[in-house]
């Protein structure tokens, strides 16, 4: 089971009251729920495998040097040579640490990769596993990892952890009309505001989905628009004036699927003596209570 940690996190600040709070008034309301979360996915997956996939850098400036738009909408600060900092709440900011200090006393190893997104871990995760594989997120970029052959499945979240939906081939399709191997270039020509991705003017999602089924992929479309065949003159005066866009963007949209991980042990087991003693230690300073006890019951259950 992979973890698109910060979609996660996210979530479980926005889900749980900020007045859950530590004996200092730190907030712990994202740590709560994010504990919470893990113990849901593992109660009801079972996974034998757990990794947090983390964003090292969750704008790359190779993707943003492709497309200067790149989540842009959501920078707080450039930092020349380094990170752009992500508009990120202050109550959830001093939380992130303190996530990342309960996941390594339960176990849970946490992976990310220079310059690199959780999406590119998790791409890289998902095509080198020998296990089958779960992805959970609320990024529906993921979807073209989906692969039923190789038992990859996305467990998407955006309706909520009560509603949690499998994303497998047959869900794609019906959704959106391509196959998984497709949403790249499906993502590409439709766009995506929350990315900061333009993607071709006047192409929505019917008409990515219609032209992919028509040309298989992206270098299809573009062939046919330059011959002017398969497609009316208006849909190929589009394709031709988003060349320039085209030529990149799939670079930005596609994860990364052969980065080099360094990945730590990442099989679940029950806590040994030395975690629980730091655990306690922990939920003590930090109030996290009955998050602790129930996630502690739900590896305790992976014995």
């Amino acid at each position: 089971m992979l973890l698109d940690s910060a979609s996660l996190y996210f979530r479980a600040f926005y889900g749980v009251p900020d007045t859950v709070r530590a004996p200092d008034g730190t907030p712990v309301n994202a740590v709560r729920g994010f504990l919470d979360i893990i113990t849901r996915l593992v109660t009801t997956y079972r996974p034998t495998h757990l990794v947090a996939c983390w964003d090292d850098d969750w704008r790359p400036q190779w993707r943003v040097d492709l497309i200067p738009s790149y989540k842009a909408h959501r920078v707080a600060e450039v930092v020349e040579g380094g990170a752009d900092v992500e508009v990120v709440p202050d109550p959830l900011e001093v939380q992130v640490p303190v996530i990342r200090d309960v996941l390594a006393a339960v176990g849970i190893a946490i992976v990310g990769a220079a310059e690199h997104e959780a999406d590119d871990v998790i791409g890289t995760l998902a095509t080198t596993a020998t296990l089958p594989v779960d992805i959970v997120t609320g990024d529906r970029d993921l979807f073209q990892l989906v692969d039923d052959a190789r038992d990859v499945r996305v467990v998407y979240t955006a309706r909520g952890m009560s509603r949690l939906e499998i994303v497998t081939d047959e869900v794609v399709v019906a959704k959106y009309g391509v196959l998984p191997s497709q949403y790249a270039d499906f993502a590409t020509l439709r766009g995506d505001a929350s990315d900061g991705l333009p993607g071709v003017p006047g192409i929505g999602e019917k008409s990515a989905a219609t032209l992919l089924a028509a040309h298989g992929d992206l270098a299809g479309i573009v062939a046919a628009a330059e011959a002017g065949r398969g497609m009316s003159a208006g849909v190929a005066a589009k394709i031709l004036a988003a060349l320039p866009y085209l030529a990149v963007a799939p670079r930005v949209v596609a994860v990364a699927k052969d980065l080099a991980l360094t990945t730590p042990h990442t099989r679940l087991q029950p806590l040994d003596a030395d975690r629980r003693e730091r655990l306690a230690g922990l939920s003590e300073r930090w109030a996290l209570g009955t998050a602790v006890e129930r996630i502690s019951l739900a590896l305790d259950a992976t014995a």
